[in-house]
């Protein structure tokens, strides 16, 4: 299937703006300063929406043309799927540990991190050649990045115990390596995109159901069975929030098949500052310069990142040189006379 530059641009605008709606319906969903509901069953509940619509899509395919729709179904191939749903499970206990010994401010700059380990694995696992300039647009977005999140110069930004550091450096390289593997899977063969999608959310909905399940008997079933009481205090955000995480997934899925793991770390990385700009009038919360400085570094960094590899400046006119003419040969005399 070819994929035009415009449709790959589309799908990363598309993930920008759903990743920046989900800060704003998540605030939007507090009451009192607290979320009223479990949030472990959100990612539940997306998960199963994206399983049930891509099971959905990929009838609708092979109903349409069988043949067409190529599915791998050898077991050493499906067994690959559930790898994402584990490294995820480790990357999301890290980020709890990660906040027990730095700020939010720290945990936020920290993060950024997976910009540049994102590419590093991208070069190493998947063979992918970076010129000089797109290395330098993924500093420069890391840089922008970081600029927007800090707030001031208190000293208590970045100073943060050394196993915080170790954390949070351990939390990128878990996030990119969950990203560049899907992206190998994603690619590895010519299956139908829906299918990979069934067998990716199948196990993400499995690995989600157990993590409740392991939460409940920590806490001695306190509340009760979350197949019971898990969605307790939901409302028409919630509901929001798990149609819009769903839709992302989805999005993030087409990106991985049809572009790289570099555009979707570009679109998450705009939305975050898209939405701490849109914070600046929903939430009445004051722009900083630096802000400001971070949007302007990451619009340089996409547009050095994505420029066109012909994009050379023109050489320099230069006036026409004369060229002598050959002097015409003089008769000759004839000197017998």
């Amino acid at each position: 299937m070819g994929v035009s530059a415009g449709m790959k641009f589309t799908a990363a605008a598309t993930l920008t703006c759903l990743t920046c709606s989900q800060g704003l319906l998540m605030e939007a969903s507090k009451e009192h300063g607290k979320y009223p509901y479990n949030v472990a069953t959100v990612p539940l509940m997306s998960e199963l929406m994206k399983l049930i619509l891509s099971s959905f899509l990929l009838y609708q395919q092979y109903t349409k043309d069988p043949k067409a729709t190529q599915m791998t179904l050898d077991w050493r191939s499906i067994m690959l799927f559930p790898i994402p749903s584990i490294i995820y499970l480790f990357h999301n206990n890290v980020q709890f540990y990660t906040m027990a010994y730095v700020d939010a401010a720290t945990y936020q700059i920290l993060g950024n991190l997976k910009i540049v380990t994102t590419g590093f694995l991208f070069w190493i696992a998947l063979k992918r050649y970076l010129s000089r300039i797109q290395w330098l647009a993924l500093l420069l977005l890391m840089a922008g990045a970081t600029t927007s999140q800090i707030s001031g110069c208190e000293g208590s930004v970045l100073a943060a115990p050394a196993m915080g550091y170790f954390l949070g450096i351990l939390s990128a390289f878990l996030s990119a390596t969950a990203g560049v593997y899907t992206e190998f899977l994603m690619k590895k063969n010519n299956d139908s995109l829906y299918f990979q999608n069934v067998q990716l959310y199948g196990f993400g909905t499995l690995f989600n159901a157990i993590r409740l399940s392991f939460d409940d008997a920590t806490a001695g079933y306190e509340n009760g069975s979350w197949l019971y009481s898990g969605f307790h205090g939901w409302n028409w955000v919630t509901w929001a929030i798990a149609v819009n995480f769903a839709f992302s997934g989805l999005f993030v899925s087409w990106i991985m098949k049809y572009a790289d793991t570099i555009v979707k770390v570009y679109a998450t990385s705009s939305a975050m500052l898209l939405t701490a700009l849109l914070s600046v009038w929903f939430f009445d919360l004051a722009p900083t310069l630096q802000l400001f400085l971070g949007i302007l570094i990451a619009c340089v960094s996409i547009n050095l990142y994505f420029m066109p590899k012909d994009s050379t400046p023109p050489k320099s006119a230069s006036l026409p040189v004369a060229v002598k003419a050959e002097a015409e040969p003089s008769p000759e005399v004839d000197r017998s006379r």
